[in-house]
């Protein structure tokens, strides 16, 4: 994911982390949302995100050893099981969208018009979307001001590969 850092004003990045190079939050963004990386609130609204379906168990950021956590006995019940039929998935709209005109939970569907998740975050052509499994790999759309916009899904690279079973 590489690093984000806060530093003093004038401080020499080459000199803290070698071969590193400084970007704007945007470019942040834009690689996060590639990646299907969640950050904040907004990615991973309180009282509707699941740990497992936001892929934290993939970022190590659940314990499956370790107890007492809200919602414990719910993830590694579904971790055990094994079936995890929604995840954050990185998408990408087949145009240019203007910031913030797709409202949060917005209903992306399949060309049949069934649900297939919702938006999450995104700008410009990228975002992450909450998806079905089974429709990750079908044609997508999401209605914007009355019009469809068609989008992609993907696989992140980084995932297991036994993930997208």
């Amino acid at each position: 994911m590489g690093w984000r850092l806060i530093i003093k004003a004038g401080a020499n990045l080459p000199e803290i982390i070698p071969g590193s190079r400084i970007e704007n939050v945007q470019d942040y963004h834009r690689h996060r949302y590639k990646q299907g990386i969640p950050e904040g609130v907004k990615d991973l609204p309180p009282g509707v995100a699941l740990p497992l379906e936001s892929n934290l168990a993939y970022m190590n950021g659940v314990s499956f050893t370790k107890g007492c956590y809200i919602g414990q006995e719910l993830t590694a019940r579904t971790h055990h099981m094994g079936v995890i039929r929604k995840r954050l998935v990185p998408v990408q709209f087949s145009v240019p969208l203007p910031q913030e005109s797709i409202p949060e939970g917005a209903e992306i569907l399949t060309e049949s018009g069934k649900a297939a998740g919702k938006f999450r975050a995104g700008g410009d052509e990228l975002g992450i979307a909450l998806l079905r499994l089974a429709n990750v790999n079908e044609p997508l759309c999401l209605n914007v001001a009355g019009d469809k916009v068609k989008l992609t899904a993907s696989i992140p690279e980084w995932w297991p590969k036994t993930a997208s079973k």
